[in-house]
């Protein structure tokens, strides 16, 4: 990420920063949109050795972008040095940006960590893209789950339930007919149900309380970065530089998500938003363990367990209709 100031007068806005073949592409931190492309052979450091680095695409500097992560400046430094070494050779700069390109992976592979990698293009991604690659693993997993579930009412009664839960318009809820173990997440923002899951409850507290969880561990373990992790690092770079990941990283990811426990959340952090939202966690506890016994402090701390939440889950019947999302 960066900040980008596209003249001298400009306020400064949030960017996504990626290399191109050729160039840097600046983009808007939150629609992915391309701003602007700078020609790297053009691109100039400002304030060389200072922190953050300034960069403009011309001397006069009116338009510039202000990095501070180090492994991007580097990047840009390695870049840049490969560049001026080819000024008097003009018919090789292509070639000389190639080896860069290439010269810059192999350091990246040498001398950082990959996972020092992967957390910086997961920050760099922003959320038009990671919801395409989400959207493209959800494809990639449907031989094992099904089609996801899509019955009219039901969609509509999932969104009630969205919206309750996460806040309205923010993320995605998609129920699945087989193959998952009652929620997981994608990029995006995007958590996964179990058609067996919601079939099974009398009670859309308990549905409420699976994501609930599932968004927590979504904050804890960015599931871009557990996506770059298995994808590798040479994937990864390619998302980094051109932003598209090559043609059959995903491959086989659906399965490895799938096949990955659920990691614990922290009873404080549950019960936090139970009482933010106004739910209870007692149905959640006892749909986890019925005897209570390893959910003991979701059903002693459950916020209301003496005075009933003022605002249910679902409606009576949007809940009917939701346990029928799968019927078509």
């Amino acid at each position: 990420m960066g900040l980008w100031r596209p003249e001298a007068e400009a306020q400064r806005r949030e960017v996504a920063v990626s290399f191109g073949e050729a160039s840097l592409v600046i983009s808007d931190g939150k629609s992915g949109t391309a701003l602007t492309h700078w020609s790297l052979p053009a691109v100039q450091r400002l304030n060389p050795g200072a922190l953050p680095a300034l960069y403009a695409p011309a001397a006069d500097g009116a338009e510039t972008l202000e990095i501070e992560d180090a492994t991007m400046i580097a990047a840009l430094e390695q870049v840049s040095t490969a560049i001026a070494r080819q000024r008097a050779r003009p018919g090789r700069l292509r070639l000389a940006l190639r080896v860069a390109m290439a010269a810059l992976v192999a350091g990246l592979g040498l001398f950082w960590l990959p996972q020092a990698m992967v957390r910086h293009t997961a920050t760099v991604i922003p959320p038009s893209k990671r919801a395409e690659i989400g959207r493209l693993v959800l494809a990639e997993m449907v031989p094992r789950t099904g089609t996801p579930c899509n019955q009219p009412e039901g969609l509509a009664a999932l969104s009630a339930l969205r919206d309750r839960v996460l806040g309205k318009g923010n993320g995605e809820l998609v129920v699945l007919p087989d193959g998952i173990d009652a929620t997981a997440r994608l990029p995006g923002q995007v958590i996964l149900l179990s058609q067996s899951l919601i079939e099974a409850q009398d009670n859309p507290d308990i549905v409420a309380g699976f994501i609930i969880a599932e968004a927590l561990r979504a904050k804890l373990a960015d599931p871009m970065v557990h996506l770059l992790q298995s994808v590798g690092l040479r994937a990864t770079f390619t998302l980094l530089t051109t932003g598209d990941l090559p043609v059959g990283a995903l491959t086989g990811y659906g399965a490895k998500l799938l096949a990955d426990g659920r990691r614990a959340v922290e009873d404080s952090a549950l019960l936090d938003q139970f009482q933010a939202l106004g739910i209870p966690s007692t149905p959640y506890a006892l749909a986890i363990d019925p005897t209570g016994t390893t959910t003991k402090p979701l059903i002693d701390g459950d916020p209301f367990a003496k005075t009933p939440a003022s605002l249910p889950v679902l409606a009576d019947a949007d809940w009917v209709t939701l346990q029928g999302i799968c019927s078509i």
